[in-house]
């Protein structure tokens, strides 16, 4: 009966070699533009600061400048 006891090892083996597989596949493309999103407009969601502070500027004049923005150059 040594064959089911290979079969088995060969199950294991493979099962550990698809995880593996699988964990270095990497991230899916939602999840890396949710980390992207660092500098937010509550109703656009700029991604990078200084095209958010123009956007800022430019949409919400009345609105005061948020804190993360304010050592920004446009």
């Amino acid at each position: 009966m040594a064959r089911g006891h290979q079969k088995l090892q060969s199950q294991q083996k493979n099962a550990k070699k698809r995880a593996e597989m699988k964990k270095a596949k990497g991230h899916d493309q939602k999840t890396a533009a949710k980390a992207a999103l660092v500098f937010t407009c509550a109703v656009c969601r700029m991604p990078d600061p200084k095209t958010f502070k123009q956007h800022f500027e430019s949409k919400h004049p009345k609105s005061p400048l948020p804190s993360e923005l304010e050592g920004v150059e446009a």
